[in-house]
């Protein structure tokens, strides 16, 4: 497993219209509209690509529930260029990456530093490029930093994962290095992955699709390609301690679960530690799953999408034995990118809620997540037609959310 600010006042509820106007500071200003208090009604209310029906009450179309705290929303800068990943600095700034292949750093007042070189050559071609950026746990004293990219790699081209240190002055990435790459390489422009997720041990989730080809798809069910996965690295980009895989011949010992298509999301569920992520599908069948070691996730055995021609995937099936069924999925889709669990106190009924930056479907997924189900979904910032790519935690309790573009936007979502 791809941030923006406008000043403004928001009362966000399923419904609602956003007004822009300029403040005396140079900021959009957005003044809600009025919404239900009561409505309970799913969010998604387009019909569904398929006939497909659910495994279990509550997997799509959850009722849905609408933020009451007044919010208040900025865009704090659109200078960014085609931003994808950003994460937060242990001092409250933002370290964000932009696709073709630079990083910046960004205040929380929307200053932008220089374009941060150093990194290694990406090709930016269709859904690559400089991917997803994670901080070192030990970051305030070492400066290191871990980041996903497209790498050119004959025949190819694949998921790399890289490895520097961000200079003092903030320049440049020195010392970078490619510490794992997810073999094998495909001519495929599409479905990188590419989101990266620390763990408790300090080991590095990082996801990979299937590179979207009828020839590849088949090596997401299979272990002896990292294609279609979720890894689990160490630092040095090894296999983690503890891997399900380790002793099994002919199964790369990095693999912690298999059978995914375009993961473009990893969360870990500050509640019960389990990691989570959001997957594209195809036509219809984006997914949120639950992710357990050794599970294969059954793309594309089963889905609950079809092929862009409308025809089915495979044998048309959505559960087959052995196979876990998402916790939640969208049809038509959203196409879900980063995401985030949040933890701060600021907006109390936001707690342990996930959020999930949706690119095709322009607005903030916000999931309220009881006993590993999903009981309410809340669609934010819909009015502001961005494609949202990834979303944070600031230092000070607010969400924070880059939109895809040239120009590219940084949101603060606070508390009024």
């Amino acid at each position: 497993m791809s941030f923006m600010n406008v000043k403004s006042f928001l009362a966000i509820a399923l419904g609602s219209s956003l007004i822009w106007a300029c403040n005396s500071n140079n900021h959009n200003a957005v003044k809600p509209g009025s919404g239900s208090d009561s409505s309970s009604r799913p969010v998604e209310t387009k019909p569904p690509n398929s006939d497909y029906k659910p495994a279990f009450e509550g997997q799509t179309r959850i009722k849905g529930v609408h933020t009451k705290t007044p919010l208040d929303v900025k865009i704090i800068t659109d200078s960014l260029k085609y931003p994808w990943g950003i994460v937060t600095l242990p001092d409250g700034r933002f370290l964000i990456t932009e696709k073709k292949g630079t990083m910046r750093i960004a205040t929380t007042t929307g200053q932008l530093s220089a374009p941060i070189t150093g990194l290694p050559k990406v090709d930016a071609a269709g859904q690559g490029g400089l991917l997803d950026v994670a901080i070192d746990p030990d970051f305030a004293t070492n400066r290191v930093i871990y980041f996903t990219f497209s790498q050119d790699v004959p025949p190819g081209t694949l998921t790399a994962v890289g490895k520097g240190m961000l200079s003092r002055d903030e320049k440049t990435v020195e010392g970078a290095t490619v510490i794992y790459q997810a073999t094998p390489a495909f001519d495929s422009k599409l479905h990188y992955g590419g989101r990266l997720v620390w763990d408790k041990d300090g080991n590095l989730f990082v996801s990979t699709g299937e590179r979207s080809d009828i020839k590849s798809r088949p090596q997401a069910q299979q272990l002896n390609s990292a294609l279609g996965k979720v890894l689990r690295i160490t630092k040095e980009g090894k296999p983690a301690p503890g891997n399900p895989f380790l002793s099994q011949p002919d199964a790369r010992p990095e693999i912690y679960s298999w059978g995914h298509r375009n993961v473009q999301g990893l969360a870990i569920n500050p509640v019960t530690g389990n990691l989570w992520e959001d997957e594209f599908g195809p036509l219809g069948g984006d997914e949120v799953n639950r992710i357990e070691p050794g599970k294969n996730y059954g793309w594309a055995t089963i889905t609950y999408g079809l092929e862009y021609s409308g025809k089915k995937v495979g044998d048309g099936i959505t559960q087959k034995e052995g196979l876990e069924q998402p916790v939640y999925y969208w049809d038509p889709v959203v196409s879900p990118s980063g995401c985030i669990f949040y933890t701060g106190d600021a907006i109390p009924e936001w707690k342990n809620n996930l959020f999930i930056g949706a690119l095709s479907g322009m607005h903030i997924v916000r999931l309220v997540i009881e006993n590993n189900k999903v009981t309410g979904e809340e669609r934010l910032l819909a009015d502001q037609q961005q494609r949202f790519r990834d979303v944070v935690q600031g230092a000070d309790g607010a969400l924070y959310a880059i939109s895809d573009g040239e120009k590219g936007r940084l949101f603060r979502i606070g508390k009024k």
